[in-house]
């Protein structure tokens, strides 16, 4: 009798371990899909913004039509894209245009004192470095997801699936979004 409550406990404690390994990593899970919707909503939040501003440097720089069509095209590119490759790479294109209408900006004086411009320019850079935390906590998210993933015992058992909100989750490495501008 003695023996069968000792094996009675060594499973529970087992299934109490796989079930606490189990709820970790949907937990982080969670954690990574909540951190890159608030690197989408900073994203949102830019897209948004990049239109007034183009629109305010055309009131100074109208002949600078080239620049201010890549913006169109690669903000478009940007708010289309789906995953997390797509949108580093979309935005890496933004960013890039979003430089060349900075540097036309350079040249007209007026421009660079005008209220409305220096406004957005500050609420585009604040949004940047929101962006950029937003970017360094899902980092993290997914790096300590990924370990746990990789960390025995469960990397003999990586393959493991369960059925959350009607699908298979499995487990694999998430992206980071490491190779963003």
């Amino acid at each position: 009798m003695m023996p069968l409550i000792v094996i009675g406990i060594l499973v529970l404690g087992a299934i109490f371990i796989l079930a606490g390994m189990y709820n970790s990593l949907v937990q982080l899970r969670v954690r990574a899909d909540s951190a890159w919707s608030d690197i989408d909503v900073q994203l949102k939040r830019r897209h948004d913004l990049i239109p007034n501003l183009v629109e305010t440097v055309k009131g100074y720089a109208a002949h600078e039509k080239g620049t201010f069509e890549n913006i169109a095209k690669f903000r478009s590119q940007a708010m289309q894209a789906t995953t997390p490759a797509d949108k580093a790479q979309a935005e890496g294109q933004l960013t890039g245009a979003l430089k060349s209408l900075f540097a036309v900006a350079e040249n007209y004086p007026e421009l660079k004192a005008s209220e409305q411009f220096t406004g957005l320019q500050s609420s585009l850079n604040s949004i940047e470095d929101n962006i950029q935390n937003a970017r360094r906590y899902y980092n993290a998210v997914v790096r300590d997801f990924n370990t746990r993933v990789q960390s025995f015992p469960l990397t003999s058992s990586r393959e493991c699936s369960a059925s959350t909100r009607g699908s298979s989750l499995k487990w694999k490495r998430l992206p980071t979004a490491k190779t963003w501008p």
